[in-house]
């Protein structure tokens, strides 16, 4: 399955609504962490979207599929 690139703050939206709380900002990156202690960075730049590659490897880490990544960027 194709990824469809985001932006930052609505991948950050999507990796809440699966438990990520947001932990600290350094400038224009967010880190988020679960409660099992996964931790991810997000960069967020206004108007720009976060690439294929970038948002494969964040969700890898934040495990979530690209199915399930899918449902929950159409339910934004």
């Amino acid at each position: 399955m194709k990824l469809v690139p985001i932006e930052g703050e609505k991948l950050i939206k999507i990796l809440k609504k699966k438990g990520f709380e947001i932990k600290r900002q350094k400038g224009s990156h967010v880190q988020l962490e679960d409660n099992s202690g996964r931790r991810v960075t997000v960069p967020i730049h206004p108007g720009r979207e976060i690439g294929r590659g970038l948002l494969r490897k964040i969700l890898r880490d934040a495990e979530i599929s690209a199915e399930e990544y899918e449902e929950l960027r159409q339910s934004l």
